[in-house]
């Protein structure tokens, strides 16, 4: 398993060397989050160990949080595996093109951020870590797309192994 303060680096230098641009730390933790929730989608384990917290603008993680600069993250304690960059570049292609509201949107409408904010006003912000079941139940409603072979995951044929 990785450790986050690793994918949000790849996620950082990826997303710079695909658009050209510096990533704002709102997109990097929905990102991230998406990440995390691809990751159960496909392979039911989670990519990262960590933690997200349900602020009123969607997931963030607090490590990430007081880890960012400018130049990337700080701490960063070694590079991710081929099958995280794969994940992560099919979420930086899926989703990184969209604006860092529509991201946080997009997060309101998970079962993981909405339990997090039980008994929350809207715009509270909010700490209560989302639940990594719920987030795995969040999974259960994505249909992951392979950006490498122009398909989706439950198109490609089993190959039977005998």
């Amino acid at each position: 398993m990785e450790k986050i303060i690793n994918v949000a680096q790849y996620i950082f230098r990826e997303y710079r060397r695909v658009t050209g641009e510096v990533i704002d730390e709102m997109k990097l933790h929905k990102l991230l989050y998406f990440a995390q929730r691809e990751s159960l989608a496909i392979t039911n384990t989670p990519l990262f160990e960590g933690e997200f917290e349900g602020w009123k603008y969607g997931p963030v993680c607090k490590e990430i949080r007081n880890s960012i600069t400018p130049d990337g993250i700080i701490d960063v304690v070694g590079e991710v595996s081929d099958e995280c960059k794969y994940i992560v570049n099919n979420v930086i292609l899926e989703y990184g093109s969209l604006a860092s509201w529509k991201l946080s949107q997009l997060s309101h409408k998970e079962l993981s951020w909405k339990n997090a904010r039980i008994g929350l006003k809207e715009g509270e912000n909010g700490s209560r870590k989302l639940n990594l079941e719920d987030i795995r139940e969040d999974a259960k409603k994505v249909r992951p797309y392979d950006y490498v072979w122009d398909m989706y995951y439950d198109e490609f044929e089993d190959e039977v192994v005998e």
